[in-house]
């Protein structure tokens, strides 16, 4: 985020922060909880508030290790000097903080040039718990790698790191690991989540990817970890129920074979109607960033996979639900069948079963 005077930043290489006062080139005036102002370039500040939203508390500033010097045997160490603590912002808490929202944003330092720019991944912590985390990515054929782990205080965002295109192809994946509780007060147990993810890396290349949302002014990429305490996908894996899923599933099938009856099953099949929903939300769980054109070219594909999937079954009849709506989706697959498909037989699918906006194909073969 860029720093404006009322934004509420952090040192990146000094404990302590504040609220910017004042800006004069490229020197920052930051002013601390004492009322003192302190300048500082504004490359050495991160932005961790803007003073109106709730993201305004401190973030987490690991405990600095004091190494006492070598001494002779019989005289005592030096103690080492403690420096002042530095006063500490309370935490505020929020009505609907209790829930966890928890939200992996990825800003562009260029918007204008995403074929240039390098970006900032930022965990947003909406929530009145502390967070310890890890942060971690792998590539399709590699293992995976700890881009940032640390705690995140209630209530804030927290910047992770800086990366270019060149680390898009170890970023496919991503992995957001974290424990969340309180301090000093009572709280309702939080389970421990680990999430994965798939990341479509040429979202980053598309200016329609990045959005303005609640926690962000400048355009983003979001990846939603957690949202109202339900992790948007809890990687939990038991082998042993897997093993009892599997054998359920062959003898299931041997069942099935025994009492099978002595007519051509198959055939009975082929002649059984294939209904395939193409409206979006029911192909896609995330339409975010996607256009017009995107998602009727997703609906296209699975139209024409379900259509190649079925070709060598004479008879075979396929309804493809389209809606009503304006036709543009209907108009394109009465093309698709007129252009690939021209021996199908096409008509109006009945009404009283799938509604007005459905089609019925019959696959017929095209004569040699």
């Amino acid at each position: 985020m860029d720093i404006k005077i009322g934004s509420y930043v952090r040192f990146l290489n000094d404990v302590g922060g504040g609220r910017v006062s004042r800006i004069e080139g490229k020197m920052v005036y930051v002013e601390d909880s004492d009322g003192f102002e302190r300048p500082a370039p504004a490359s050495q500040l991160v932005v961790v508030g803007d003073g109106s939203s709730k993201m305004m508390t401190h973030s987490y500033e690991r405990p600095i290790q004091v190494k006492s010097k070598l001494v002779e045997p019989d005289q005592p160490a030096p103690k080492p000097k403690e420096k002042p603590a530095e006063p500490q912002l309370p935490v505020v808490e929020t009505p609907e903080g209790d829930v966890l929202n928890i939200v992996l944003a990825y800003e562009p330092r260029e918007v204008k040039h995403l074929n240039t720019t390098t970006f900032f991944p930022i965990l947003v912590n909406d929530s009145n718990y502390y967070l310890y985390f890890a942060y971690m990515t792998r590539g399709d054929d590699s293992e995976w790698t700890t881009r940032y782990h640390g705690m995140v205080e209630p209530n804030i965002q927290v910047q992770l790191n800086e990366f270019g295109h060149n680390d898009l192809n170890m970023m496919t994946h991503i992995a957001v690991q974290y424990i969340a509780f309180k301090q000093d007060r009572h709280f309702k147990l939080k389970n421990p989540v680990l999430v994965e993810q798939r990341l479509d890396v040429t979202r980053f290349y598309k200016l329609h990817a990045f959005h303005a949302n609640d926690y962000f002014d400048t355009p983003v990429l979001s990846v939603d970890i957690t949202r109202n305490d339900r992790p948007a996908r809890q990687m939990v894996i038991d082998s042993s129920e897997i093993e009892a899923a599997m054998r359920g599933e062959l003898r299931a099938e041997r069942e099935a074979k025994r009492h099978r009856p002595g007519s051509k099953p198959q055939q009975q099949r082929q002649h059984e109607i294939i209904v395939q929903d193409l409206h979006i939300a029911e192909l896609l769980d995330d339409l975010r960033g996607l256009t017009n054109s995107d998602m009727l070219n997703y609906q296209l594909d699975k139209f024409n996979e379900v259509m190649r999937a079925n070709l060598k079954h004479q008879g075979q009849r396929i309804v493809f639900i389209h809606g009503k709506g304006e036709g543009v989706l209907r108009r394109a697959i009465m093309e698709e069948l007129k252009r690939h498909y021209p021996a199908c037989e096409v008509q109006d699918a009945s009404f009283k079963e799938y509604g007005f906006g459905a089609t019925q194909v019959t696959i017929h073969h095209s004569p040699k």
